[in-house]
């Protein structure tokens, strides 16, 4: 294609978008389209916002990533490109002025948030090689889950997965460097051969919480686990292990959702048992702080979830008001379930078709942004049962989402691009690149800045 047939294609799709995001509802999801370039849009004096310290996954313990009173972009431009030692798959964090960021090559990174500059860089341990484990791909395989900073401690936690294989819990000084807790996050009786840490960590009441599913290709004998060490690093793991004899990955990017009692929300993929009593695999389950199984619900249809890979475990839970929960994982369908009482099998408050959905949704009040593979989509929730979709984004325009005033972020991880979008109509306010991404990279707001992780490092764009 020439150039100028590249322009005219990308301004096509910049009207498609716009159009989409007016409709209520779409029936069928366009055609993939190729990343575009939008043109530049009318300048503004007026920065995105300082939103502080984004300390967790999508910046709070419900997994909301949701940032109020920033201005809402015209435009986005580079501001800063980090290129690190490896693969960034979690979501950057902000402490202060500094940008923290755990890499594939078993780093964790300080850079300044406004330029990018390395303030520390902290090796903990070799990344494993593809070759050295029975399936996955990612290789090498070091920190894939987010961490998780303590402003109690000042330390940054990670997991990072080192040669032997080994899954290693480290809290690293976020002042300099220095790592102060180093500890195995193997429980008794694992096999760290087929386990892998993709979920992001969640910290409350002076524990760090770490949920465990399987390789890519749930190779090997995996079970779903969630494990909790003290800050300090002193005294045994507590653990929760799901029943089932095999599988029941907790692996949701997102990672465990926390409430204000400090009880932990998880979602479970598919178990072993594809019938007789339900192995509370393929759910939305709640553990008590110290990760006692507390209460737990099913699709009616979990039997056939379980035999068909099309489980809950795709996307993490999201804390809503009104002690609602939402999950959407691979099955299509969408779920509200109450938080105190979750029901058991059968027992959602609410449930309709919606979308497969893979990452970490993002939430405003009621109003959902849903990380479906066939286009980011609206969604209203609330008392009542009520799960109304709004619009949604062409198929390629699908990654875990923040948002920042009226505005939503996103990636297209195909493209390499990222999005900003009203977030009443969907409509394009503003795009960039970003560079290639994996297909869980969510957006960090902080200081006028959107951070995105990257297969090579961080790029910052300024929000204008």
């Amino acid at each position: 294609m020439t150039t100028r047939g590249k322009g005219i294609a990308a301004v096509a799709l910049v009207a498609l978008l716009m159009l989409l995001g007016a409709c209520s509802r779409e029936a069928e999801a366009p055609r993939r389209q190729p990343p575009l370039t939008l043109p530049s849009g009318p300048s503004s004096s007026a920065p995105a916002g300082d939103g502080g310290d984004w300390t967790t996954y999508h910046r709070d313990d419900a997994r909301t990533g949701y940032l109020p009173g920033l201005a809402d972009p015209h435009r986005l431009t580079q501001a800063w490109s980090a290129r690190l030692d490896g693969a960034v798959y979690g979501e950057p964090l902000v402490v202060g002025d500094q940008v923290l960021v755990a890499t594939e090559a078993d780093s964790l990174y300080a850079l300044a948030l406004r330029s990018g500059q390395v303030r520390w860089h902290t090796k903990v341990g070799q990344p494993v090689p593809q070759s050295d484990l029975p399936c996955g791909n990612i290789d090498p395989l070091g920190i894939t889950g987010t961490p998780v900073y303590d402003p109690a401690t000042h330390l940054v936690f990670a997991v990072a997965e080192v040669r032997g294989p080994a899954h290693l819990l480290v809290g690293v000084d976020a002042r300099s460097g220095q790592v102060r807790v180093r500890r195995s996050a193997d429980p008794p009786g694992i096999d760290p051969r087929p386990h892998q840490q993709r979920a992001a960590l969640a910290l409350s009441q002076g524990k760090v919480y770490v949920a465990y599913g399987g390789l890519f290709g749930d190779c090997g004998n995996y079970r779903g686990r969630v494990v909790a060490s003290r800050t300090d690093g002193r005294g045994p793991l507590d653990a929760y292990q799901v029943p089932t004899s095999r599988e029941a990955g907790i692996w949701g990017a997102s990672g465990p959702a926390v409430d204000r009692q400090g009880r932990l929300y998880v979602t479970v993929g598919n178990g072993a048992a594809t019938g007789g009593a339900w192995d509370h695999s393929d759910s939305v389950l709640r553990l008590s702080p110290d990760l006692r199984l507390e209460d737990g619900f099913a699709p009616r249809q979990w039997p056939a979830d379980n035999a068909t890979d099309a489980d809950l475990a795709s996307m993490g839970p999201v804390l809503l008001p009104g002690g609602l929960v939402f999950a959407d994982g691979k099955s299509g369908i969408a779920y509200l379930v109450n938080a105190g009482h979750l029901g058991g099998v059968g027992g959602q408050v609410a449930e309709r078709p919606l979308c497969a959905a893979f990452g970490g949704a993002a939430a405003v009040g009621s109003t959902l942004y849903v990380p479906c593979t066939d286009g980011l989509r609206q969604v209203m929730a609330g008392p009542g049962g009520r799960l109304e979709p709004g619009w949604r984004t062409p198929g390629n325009v699908n990654g875990s989402p923040v948002v920042g005033g009226h505005t939503v972020y996103t990636v297209d991880a195909g493209g390499g691009v990222l999005y900003a979008l009203d977030d009443d109509r969907g409509t394009v306010r503003a795009s960039a690149r970003v560079g290639q991404t994996s297909r869980f990279a969510t957006p960090t707001l902080a200081g006028g800045l959107v951070l995105v992780g990257t297969l090579n490092g961080v790029t910052a764009l300024a929000a204008r």
